[in-house]
C-alpha cells in the first residue's frame, strides 16, 4: 500500500512559480513507485497528464503544453517527488494530482494505481 500526500498548491500570478511536493508513505525501494507522476484536471474537464519520473530518474516525461516550464524530480531517500512550475498561465489551473505506479505508459492513467487527494494550484491573469 502507497499512500500519496501532496503539497505546496496555491494562488499565483501569471508568470509566477511554484513547486509542487508529494511524499509517498512507501519506504525504500517499492515496485509500486517504480514510475511516479503529475496529473491535472480543470473544472468541467478530464485528468491530464502533465509528466512523469522513473526510479532511478533517468528519463521523464512531459505533457507537450508544460515542456519547458515544468520540471518532475524525484528524491528517492525522501520518497518523494517534485513539480517545479515556472512561467505559469491561467489555463496551468487545476487540481493537481500526484499518482505512483509500477511502470507502464507514463501519460496514460491507468499505469498508476495509487493517487494522493490532489492540491490546487489557481494562477490569476
Amino acid at each position: 500500500q502507497v499512500q500519496l500526500v501532496e503539497s505546496g498548491g496555491g494562488l499565483v500570478q501569471a508568470g509566477g512559480s511554484l513547486r509542487l511536493s508529494c511524499a509517498a508513505s512507501a519506504s525504500g525501494r517499492t515496485f509500486s513507485t517504480a514510475i511516479m507522476g503529475w496529473f491535472r484536471q480543470a473544472p468541467g474537464k478530464e485528468r491530464d497528464f502533465v509528466a512523469a519520473i522513473n526510479w532511478i530518474a533517468s528519463n521523464t516525461y512531459y505533457a507537450d503544453s508544460v515542456k519547458g516550464r515544468f520540471t518532475i524530480s524525484r528524491d528517492n531517500a525522501k520518497n518523494s517527488v517534485y513539480l517545479q512550475m515556472n512561467s505559469l498561465k491561467p489555463e496551468d489551473t487545476a487540481v493537481y494530482y500526484c499518482a505512483s505506479g509500477a511502470g507502464g505508459l507514463a501519460a496514460a492513467s491507468a499505469t498508476y494505481r495509487y493517487w494522493g487527494q490532489g492540491t490546487q494550484v489557481t494562477v490569476s491573469s
